[in-house]
């Protein structure tokens, strides 16, 4: 792991707080006053000696080289996504999305819209939100489950916000957030569910897992046009 160039502590300066400041013993008195070294005067003189005291040779060379060498772990890790389980398929909205993970609650229906991926509505915190079965919309057979052993499984409902407007998805099975890079996102399988292929742009292999990472444009789209 690359580390930044040396720093070296300046002849004659007190760090004071280092003994008996917040990172020391507490025994300063200045303490009771200012509650934290920082606050202090002589902090401050020495944050303002070490940053106008002379650089060595070579410090501004080893910066440049330092600075000059790609972003390799940030571009790895790049994007983030909740993963969560509706019947065999494991699945990623985007972390930005998800305002909520809230227990399962029954939704009530809806006059004259009975059926289809809109299941009514639910509270959710105080809120009535609309609940959306997401497998209907992705043609997920729910009853399609895997067995799990070693583990408790809880279904949940996820709320989530798409241009202002809150949906709660109930999910079988919750993996929790997982960060990922671009580049990592492979092509979705030739045999993916037709109906489920159209809402995935890649797959993710993260442990066992072979996780679909769904078109969050498109999803959003298809559940505002549910509410119309």
């Amino acid at each position: 792991m690359t580390t930044a160039p040396d720093q070296p502590h300046a002849p004659g300066l007190d760090d004071c707080w280092n003994s008996i400041g917040v990172a020391g013993d507490l025994s300063c008195p200045k303490l009771e006053q200012h509650v934290h070294c920082r606050n202090c005067d002589v902090y401050e003189g020495a944050a303002r000696h070490s940053m106008q005291r002379p650089v060595g040779p070579g410090y501004r060379e080893d910066w440049a080289a330092l600075l000059r060498q790609p972003q390799a772990e940030r571009a790895r890790h790049d994007s983030s996504g909740l993963v969560f389980r509706l019947g065999r398929e494991w699945l990623l909205l985007p972390t930005r999305m998800v305002t909520a993970v809230a227990p399962l609650a029954p939704s009530h229906s809806l006059p004259h819209r009975s059926g289809g991926a809109l299941t009514g509505i639910v509270n959710v915190g105080g809120t009535l939100t609309p609940s959306i079965a997401l497998a209907s919309l992705l043609g997920i057979d729910e009853n399609d489950a895997p067995v799990q052993g070693g583990r408790h499984v809880f279904a949940r409902l996820l709320v989530i916000v798409w241009e202002e407007q809150r949906f709660a998805l109930p999910v079988a099975d919750l993996h929790g957030i997982l960060r990922y890079g671009a580049a990592q996102v492979g092509a979705p399988a030739a045999t993916l569910n037709k109906g489920l292929q159209r809402f995935i742009t890649g797959v993710l292999s993260h442990d066992a897992m072979r996780i679909g990472v769904l078109d969050a444009p498109l999803i959003g789209h298809q559940l505002t046009r549910l509410l119309r």
